[in-house]
């Protein structure tokens, strides 16, 4: 990990040792994890507005106050940054939802799911209109649903990816191309 000495492993142990109610494993944890909580809150950012109001400090502490009041049963770091690009992504899309209310803009044709991939920014509508898709993707095909936010918000590799959901690479890619349709499908966007 960028920034410390830690291992994979030794996050893993610090996960699995604060899921059992260590706190003095949360304490050695966070030093470990924030710079890689940062770096996702930034790659989450620059999916959203370019003037948005969160800083990715702000994200950061407002995901890990989530995180920590689910005392999950954490399975492994990248189970861990999973679940944080979950998090962060469900505040961001609440955070649009309600400054959308507020203004009631429409989306703008559709939304290109390889401008996502490329995080290039978007607009508040586009943001809640991905976080819808991907919700409704995920009620049809738990499995599929995950992947796909897993591909657009998180900088997992395939392999990662494939590790987290616990499938092989090749049904990442499968599914990925799958949930990939769809979006574009939802989204009113040509693949």
């Amino acid at each position: 990990m960028r920034g410390s000495n830690a291992t994979s492993s030794d996050v893993t142990q610090l996960l699995a040792a604060w899921s059992s109610g260590r706190r003095e494993a949360l304490d050695r944890l966070l030093p470990v994890i924030y710079g890689e909580l940062r770096k996702l809150a930034r790659g989450q950012l620059s999916r959203t507005r370019r003037d948005h109001t969160f800083q990715p400090t702000e994200l950061v502490h407002e995901a890990f106050m989530k995180l920590v009041d689910q005392r999950a049963p954490w399975q492994n770091r990248t189970h861990f940054y999973g679940i944080a690009a979950t998090c962060m992504r469900r505040i961001l899309a609440d955070h649009a939802r309600r400054k959308r209310a507020a203004k009631r803009p429409q989306v703008d044709g559709g939304i290109d799911i390889d401008q996502l991939e490329r995080a290039d920014a978007t607009n508040l509508d586009q943001m809640v209109a991905v976080d819808e898709a991907l919700d409704r993707l995920a009620k049809d095909d738990p499995r599929v649903g995950r992947i796909a936010e897993l591909k657009l918000f998180t900088d997992l590799q395939l392999d990662e990816i494939a590790t987290l959901v616990g499938v092989s690479s090749a049904t990442v890619k499968r599914d990925w191309a799958s949930a990939r349709q769809t979006l574009h499908a939802v989204l009113g966007a040509p693949p």
